[in-house]
């Protein structure tokens, strides 16, 4: 492979890094909850900053470890907490937005697969503006909330 060509694809790959990093949205400290063979579902939760002077929204997840997945909260009814799906979760200009076990979170529905504590699972986080954001997020053991 001659220099030149070797410089062009290394210029492409440097591209992609620069387009990556240069998202509008940045995630933290993303993680999904380990669960053992035969459960149905888990979730996953992270910080979704925004250093951007516009709001942004995620407006849909997806990932190859479920059949579904979903974005949701927790809303607390007739004395009782419970989830509901939302259409979109929104990060305001200059903040942040917390997904937590209780509150937000990414609803991952009819699991293929083990979560187990240690594995990673992809997740592709669509944004209002077409931006796709892929992650790899590590799976973790986490006590329930009760406990």
């Amino acid at each position: 492979m001659s220099f030149k060509m070797k410089s062009l694809i290394a210029g492409i790959f440097l591209g992609l890094a620069t387009q990556v990093s240069a998202a509008s949205l940045e995630v933290k400290d993303a993680y999904a909850r380990a669960m053992p063979a035969g459960q149905p579902n888990s979730a996953a939760f992270m910080q979704l900053n925004n250093p951007t002077d516009e709001a942004r929204a995620l407006v849909s997840a997806q990932s190859s470890v479920a059949g579904v997945v979903e974005l949701h909260t927790h809303v607390h009814e007739a004395g009782v907490m419970q989830m509901r799906k939302i259409d979109q979760i929104q990060v305001p200009a200059g903040a942040s937005t917390q997904l937590a076990p209780g509150g937000l979170h990414i609803m991952l529905i009819n699991l293929q697969q083990e979560l187990s504590e240690g594995s990673q699972i992809d997740l592709q986080l669509t944004l209002d503006n077409g931006e796709v954001l892929d992650l790899q997020v590590p799976v973790k053991k986490i006590m329930p909330m009760h406990q």
